[in-house]
């Protein structure tokens, strides 16, 4: 049974590896699949979800399609993603994009269903077109909605990638590096620091996304104080 490193030496194994080329090379391509695949999913999540949320037909037809992909875990995907493309970058990419679209595409859809109606009536009484009510009454009400949802993406993408990383034996990220460490025996303390800066990285995108979004939306704030 391995001993459990006491907290100061995986401080200490973490400060070592932030000056190591090699792992810091991990983490920039972990990061950077991270970037590269929250941007897929919001360019698919945002637009499909003003047009499901502004179809209700389509998104009647399209619920059944849906609700059968969405609770499948994406690591469930992994044996299928490396039989068609590989273990390479695509396929932790394209496995978080799946894990993060979900959020992103539902609060969009949500965001529009709850639009007050009255609001909708006044702005069509003022001879408001369908690309104006769009751009000037649907969106501004919608946008703190979908942000929220790429708050919580940007999180499930994260864990998606070191997943797949980790399980698919990725050639390069922090997943693989935590498996090196984690087979090669006697780096349980590397092991830990790797666990360590995922959680900081984790914790650290979360922040400052919420940050951004009380910054950006703050009139959205004031409206619900004065309701």
């Amino acid at each position: 049974m391995r001993r459990i490193p006491p907290a100061s030496d995986v401080v200490l194994a973490l400060g070592m590896l932030l000056g190591d080329e090699g792992f810091l090379r991990d983490v920039i391509a972990t990061l950077l699949a991270w970037l590269l695949a929250l941007g897929v999913a919001v360019a698919i999540g945002v637009p499909l979800g003003l047009v499901l949320g502004n179809v209700p037909m389509l998104q009647s037809a399209s619920r059944a399609l849906i609700e059968f992909l969405r609770p499948i875990p994406a690591v469930a995907l992994i044996p299928l993603v490396m039989v068609t493309i590989g273990s390479g970058p695509d396929a932790k990419i394209t496995l978080a994009v799946y894990a993060a679209v979900w959020p992103i595409l539902f609060n969009t859809v949500y965001a529009f269903g709850e639009i007050d109606r009255v609001l909708l009536d006044s702005a069509r009484a003022s001879g408001t077109n369908r690309r104006q009510m769009l751009t000037w009454v649907a969106l501004p009400h919608a946008a703190p909605f979908i942000f929220t949802g790429i708050r919580v993406s940007a999180s499930i993408a994260l864990i998606a990638v070191i997943s797949v990383e980790y399980i698919a034996g990725s050639e390069i990220g922090l997943g693989r590096f935590i498996l090196m460490m984690g087979q090669s025996g006697g780096h349980l303390d590397q092991v830990m620091a790797g666990t360590v800066l995922a959680g900081l990285a984790g914790w650290g995108i979360n922040a400052a996304l919420e940050a951004s979004g009380k910054r950006l939306f703050r009139w959205a704030e004031a409206e619900e104080r004065a309701a």
